[in-house]
């Protein structure tokens, strides 16, 4: 399904802070209480290992990116961007994602994290407001339309 543009706007760099938070503790609460099953409270004693087990790896690295990528492509959006009214679409067309860009923007999330954060503070002052991720997925965050931020245009380019 494809979006009118001039019903949407990007989605700016606090309100996709505040979804992220949003999220991380959607995360937590699904990671959380299988990791204290087969771990138990020792898990939450300070280890000098990355992952300490083929559950961890499953739980907190695995679980999380099928979620998103699913939440994306299913419902364009995770419980923090829906929160704050907010989809990912397409950045050539407004429709929905394929599952290929999901997956690379997932893998994105990784190398945004390079340099400090730098590929998520690149949505303050992309004109677009796309991350890193975003770029490399070839998407963008948008929702209906407040006033507060430039409006969306699609490419329609092939």
């Amino acid at each position: 399904m494809e979006r009118q543009e001039t019903e949407l706007e990007y989605v700016g760099f606090w309100l996709r802070v505040w979804a992220s938070l949003i999220d991380s503790v959607f995360v937590l609460l699904i990671t959380v209480p299988p990791m204290m099953a087969v771990y138990g409270a020792n898990y939450w004693q300070s280890g000098d290992q990355l992952v300490r087990g083929p559950a961890e790896f499953l739980f907190s690295y695995v679980l999380p990116a099928v979620l998103f990528v699913v939440l994306w492509r299913k419902l364009g959006a995770t419980p923090g961007k829906m929160a704050i009214g907010a989809s990912i679409v397409d950045a050539r067309t407004g429709g929905a994602p394929s599952v290929g860009q999901c997956v690379i923007r997932y893998i994105g999330y990784y190398v945004s994290l390079l340099g400090l954060f730098l590929g998520y503070f690149w949505v303050g002052i992309d004109a677009r407001k796309q991350g890193w991720h975003d770029k490399m997925a070839g998407t963008v965050v948008v929702r209906r339309r407040g006033g507060t931020t430039r409006p969306v245009q699609f490419d329609q380019a092939p």
